[in-house]
């Protein structure tokens, strides 16, 4: 009999909703039945495509005494982190400061009041590697929680009172300059892995955020370090077993310093970030290399994660049959000499080994190999290795597919659509903006109230029930922003305008200027999370700081400049000491010192070539943070176009920058060069 996950949206709480534990959502239900029964609660984090999560779900949440031992002694609480990323940063916090480490799955045992005071991930069901087994930990927190209970509170009280201390150091509301910048760049230059590319060791992770500062610093100073290690970066990660050879797209992120094996998780976030990437990296370069792996990619996100209502989903398992029943991780993606020789014949399949570097003994597991594409003497035949991938990519569309979580975010979709709109613009692909356009819409439509508040998620297009965090105003908002530019549709930038208003006034504290991640009237927790660092994405804080930057650029708000400006300053902290995690808030700062600089290009039609070709020509300039709105003279779409009239009957581009504007150019030239095109 289904427990009481059956009617929730999240693919993961969905996955448990046959589990014999009986399972409630986050709820002050959940904790109002705790308090009635006088039990602890146990919470348990995770999300839809974690191998571990799946594996203790198979061991111990499907195991009936397990499920009945905890139906007698707790409220069991299942939370996906993807839904309800303000529990998990709230709890997990208290988990690293605890252990150390943190992790999923997050297991956590509160008192009714929702106060943690014990926790964990991953437990075995039997004692393994010196970790107890789960029922042992389940029995000495029901010991614990009837025998000790005022030990149980004052560990509980004390983990709340220190959370409450844990304030961030914001320091000074100074945006950093050139010297702080300077400075980050060193940092990062201490931490890269010259042979391989990267930072630091293993595993790797793929640094987006911090590649899109070191294109934007390069734009703006010149520097050819800075560009070097973009370049150098993802060309490895695009060579190794990350970048997926034959289908496009990024896993998770690689298990070892070379790139080789990958996490194999597919997520909507990593993609849609790298997609960007490699188009700015294409726009500063001109790399046909850059170029193929930035469509391959948004041509996955498109082809593989987008849904029925036009919304992109979170991710590909990592997990797959491997063809015997058994889910085994990677199933999907690795192949054998004996299978290259089955699909190719001998002939090809020697030299698909040598194009993909696989090898007798394997690079992964059980003698298969992950597909890379690693630099060799001598020149391939390009028509008989695009006919092998071809036929590669056949036979694995055979083969049971990972599973995919359906499950919309908001957030991510922002980052999709700012992606999918910049890489369609820049390689003549209308298709790639219409699905960012889609993306966009169902947004507006499904997870946008009246007052143009968010819901964070969507599931078949129906909304979820939690509201948005400040990432998905954040990210949003740039996407929309991304959307306008390219459009030439002024729609999105008032959205976006309203969106960020909610930034102003329910996410930023109106005395230090510092950002919460949760809205000053959302759910309190045993504390409202905040957190400027950037994780697998950008921090909420970071990219709402982008956002409030680019939107004041193309409307001259002066609240949103100083919102920006003040947000910034924890940049100025943390960016010399820890670039790699903070990498979007570096990006964000080089595009305030450069200006940003806001363009104007009219036409007599948006139709019209030359205006076409002008408004393309400042979409692939490469100063930090440009902002672009394109129309007629007499629009009223964007508040840039307000009296730039046509010069001399033709079209034209009107360049401005820290209050100060060059003569308008007919030139695509001459706007080339004015934007560092």
């Amino acid at each position: 009999m289904p427990n009481r996950l059956a009617h929730e949206t999240s693919p993961y709480l969905l996955q448990h909703a046959d589990n014999p534990v009986d399972w409630w959502p986050w709820s002050a239900d959940a904790f109002e039945e705790a308090r009635r029964r006088d039990v602890p609660v146990l919470l348990s984090v995770g999300y839809s495509s974690c191998h571990w999560c799946h594996v203790m779900a198979h061991e111990s949440f499907e195991d009936a005494a397990t499920a009945a031992f905890l139906g007698e002694h707790f409220v069991s609480v299942k939370v996906d982190r993807e839904e309800r990323p303000d529990v998990d940063a709230v709890y997990m916090e208290a988990v690293q400061a605890a252990t150390g480490q943190g992790g999923w799955p997050m297991t956590v045992f509160l008192t009714p009041d929702a106060e943690p005071f014990y926790f964990g991930t991953y437990f075995p069901p039997d004692p393994r590697h010196g970790m107890p087994s789960f029922g042992q930990v389940l029995e000495g927190v029901r010991q614990a929680w009837q025998t000790r209970r005022d030990e149980v509170a004052d560990v509980a009280g004390k983990i709340v009172r220190d959370l409450a201390q844990r304030e961030i150091g914001y320091g000074t509301a100074r945006p950093p300059g050139e010297e702080e910048l300077a400075q980050a760049l060193l940092a990062l230059t201490r931490e890269y892995d010259a042979r391989r590319g990267g930072f630091g060791g293993a595993p790797k992770f793929p640094p987006s955020m911090v590649i899109e500062f070191l294109l934007r610093h390069h734009a703006r100073t010149g520097s050819e370090g800075a560009l070097q290690m973009a370049a150098d970066t993802c060309e490895r990660m695009a060579r190794g077993g990350m970048h997926d050879q034959l289908g496009g797209g990024f896993a998770r992120y690689s298990v070892d310093r070379d790139w080789v094996v990958p996490h194999f998780e597919k997520m909507l976030y990593d993609n849609a970030l790298l997609c960007r990437v490699y188009a700015h990296l294409w726009r500063a370069t001109g790399s046909d290399f850059a170029r193929r792996v930035a469509l391959a990619t948004a041509d996955f996100m498109v082809r593989e994660l987008r849904t029925a209502e036009g919304g992109f989903a979170s991710a590909l398992d990592a997990d797959s049959d491997d063809g015997t029943g058994k889910h085994v991780e990677g199933a999907y993606y690795v192949w054998t000499l004996a299978q290259l020789r089955e699909v190719l014949g001998a002939e090809d399949a020697e030299l698909a080994a040598r194009c993909f570097g696989v090898t007798e003994e394997g690079t992964f597991e059980h003698g298969a190999s992950v597909l890379q594409l690693p630099v060799q003497e001598g020149v391939f035949d390009a028509d008989r290795v695009e006919s092998v991938r071809r036929r590669l990519l056949a036979e694995r569309a055979g083969r049971p597919a990972p599973g995919r979580d359906d499950k919309v975010v908001a957030a991510w979709n922002g980052l999709a659509i700012a992606a999918l709109a910049e890489t369609g613009a820049y390689f003549d692909r209308p298709d790639l903006v219409e699905a960012a356009v889609g993306a966009a819409d169902l947004l507006v439509r499904l997870h946008m109230d009246e007052h143009a508040a968010l819901l964070r998620t969507s599931k078949d297009g129906r909304a979820g029930a939690n509201a948005g965090v400040l990432e998905d105003y954040a990210d949003v908002a740039e996407g929309f922003l991304a959307l306008a530019s390219v459009t030439g549709e002024g729609v999105w930038l008032e959205f976006a305008g309203l969106l960020l208003g909610h930034v102003l006034t329910r996410f930023t504290d109106p005395e230090s200027g510092a950002l919460y991640d949760t809205a000053v009237d959302a759910e309190q927790l045993i504390r409202r999370p905040q957190d400027p660092t950037d994780n697998a994405t950008p921090s909420g804080w970071s990219a709402a700081a982008g956002a409030l930057l680019g939107y004041a650029a193309h409307t001259g708000s002066e609240a949103h400049r100083t919102a920006a400006e003040r947000a910034l300053g924890v940049v100025g902290a943390l960016g010399p000491r820890v670039p790699r995690f903070i990498g979007w808030g570096l990006a964000v700062a080089e595009a305030l010192l450069d200006g940003p600089r806001e363009v104007a290009v009219v036409g007599p039609s948006l139709d019209d070539a030359a205006a076409r070709a002008l408004h393309r020509t400042a979409l692939l300039g490469t100063a930090p943070g440009t902002v672009v709105a394109y129309g007629t003279p007499d629009s009223e779409e964007f508040p840039l176009l307000a009296d730039r009239p046509l010069v001399h009957g033709e079209p034209a581009a009107y360049v401005c920058r820290d209050f100060t504007c060059d003569a308008p150019t007919t030139d695509p030239d001459r706007l080339r060069t004015a934007l560092g095109g």
